[in-house]
């Protein structure tokens, strides 16, 4: 599998080289030269999660897999030690599907991309000590960290906006210890977003640690993720998998992004409709043509808020190569007292969501024609978010075991102000 750098189409790189380095020259992304059209979706489908995914993965890195550093039987292993758990659909409305992708051991659709990149990056990373820097907005930080916890010499700082994650997320990442680290930045998300960036642009700094980012930046999580959009599919009736929407939940876009790579790859995706909160970015730039990123606002749907995403020039990239025009992506945004409405609308319905599966939910309702059917990415466990969820629903809502466990356990994190000479320093520690 050969990347180039989106920003320096000159730089190339390997699979395994990119999933070590994370970024390219100039905080460029890494993406396929290559995106090989499969011919044989209908057999896909009728395989089971595992098999399936380790056929479209092979597809994708290809020839690298007879390399010394990874085997077709590696890869295999590494999809098979990474996929776990079910991702289910849950049918809501005639015409309406959950995609519930939070039954991983963090409880949110990270989980996918965190265990297989955890996996990639144990199987290529040579020899050397590596750092594991990351930002979230509240479940990559979880994912991340349980993936790498107790690794060998594999070291994980993350990063993430003091007060502005859910309790219970904080908790479920910020108890572990060990070789894992997790900071508290006073400011927003794309603070922390661009204290890693810094981090990666200082070449010093990038060799001393062996920096490496576990964001969806990282190609290996966003290959990850991929395959539930063909789970997806697969667990539809036979006669509806020709006319489908799916709405994405948008933060940082890097879940968008592995959608429109498995339709490149020749999934019978019809269209997506990117859902944003207030921090809409890209719906006003799909209106208006104009790039104009506003200040981070805080939501009810936090790991959505993000004004400036990073993987949007893979959007872009892909759009452009395939020919599409970016008139045919569909997005909006909800305000929170919209999504509000929209998590009892779906309660009365008989199901439980989220603020983030309930924006998703919304707007492919609100989009979504007669003849089509659509599903919306549920990407967290509600009670990942049970304070708002239980008062907006007015419910008590059990804390499952991962949780709970969790949550009886002391935060562990340092605390610094939006620095990049502080971070440095405490890097090198």
């Amino acid at each position: 599998m050969n990347l180039y750098n989106i920003k320096h189409p000159e730089e190339r790189v390997n699979f395994a080289q990119a999933v070590r380095q994370g970024l390219g020259k100039n905080q460029g992304l890494f993406f396929p030269e290559i995106i090989p059209t499969l011919n044989n979706i209908n057999e896909l489908l009728d395989l089971p999660l595992v098999e399936r995914s380790q056929k479209i993965l092979s597809a994708l890195i290809g020839e690298e897999l007879s390399a010394e550093t990874l085997s077709a039987e590696t890869l295999n292993v590494m999809v098979k030690n990474a996929f776990t758990f079910p991702a289910p659909l849950e049918k809501v409305e005639d015409n309406i599907y959950a995609l519930e992708l939070f039954h991983g051991p963090t409880l949110a659709f990270k989980d996918f991309g965190g265990r297989f990149m955890a996996q990639a990056l144990a199987n290529v990373r040579g020899d050397g000590k590596i750092t594991i820097l990351t930002a979230t907005s509240g479940d990559t930080g979880a994912a991340v960290a349980h993936a790498f916890y107790g690794l060998e010499n594999i070291n994980v700082v993350i990063l993430y906006p003091k007060g502005k994650i859910s309790p219970l997320q904080e908790k479920l990442f910020c108890t572990l210890g060990g070789n894992i680290r997790t900071v508290a930045i006073n400011g927003d998300f794309d603070a922390c977003q661009a204290l890693v960036k810094q981090a990666f642009d200082d070449a010093e700094l990038r060799e001393a640690i062996g920096l490496n980012s576990a964001n969806s930046i990282n190609i290996s999580r966003l290959l990850a993720q991929i395959c539930y959009y063909f789970e997806a599919l697969a667990q539809l009736p036979k006669e509806k998998r020709n006319n489908v929407v799916v709405s994405v939940p948008s933060g940082n876009f890097g879940n968008l992004t592995a959608g429109l790579i498995a339709k490149t790859l020749g999934l019978p995706i019809k269209r997506f409709i990117a859902s944003t909160n207030a921090n809409d970015t890209v719906p006003r730039y799909l209106q208006s043509g104009k790039w104009e990123p506003q200040e981070t606002v805080e939501t009810l749907s936090n790991a959505m808020d993000v004004s400036r995403p990073n993987n949007w020039p893979r959007v872009e990239e892909l759009f452009k190569r395939n020919g599409w025009g970016l008139t045919d992506l569909g997005s909006g945004m909800l305000t929170d007292t919209q999504t509000e409405e929209t998590l009892k609308a779906l309660y009365a319905e008989g199901y439980i969501c989220e603020p983030h599966g309930a924006i998703a939910y919304q707007l492919l309702k609100d989009q979504l024609n007669t003849d089509e059917t659509g599903i919306f990415l549920c990407t967290a466990h509600p009670a990942k978010f049970k304070e708002s969820v239980e008062r907006i629903l007015n419910l008590e809502l059990p804390l499952p075991e991962a949780l709970d466990k969790h949550n009886k356990l002391p935060l562990l994190s340092d605390e610094m102000e939006n620095d990049f000479a502080q971070l440095r320093a405490y890097l090198l520690k």
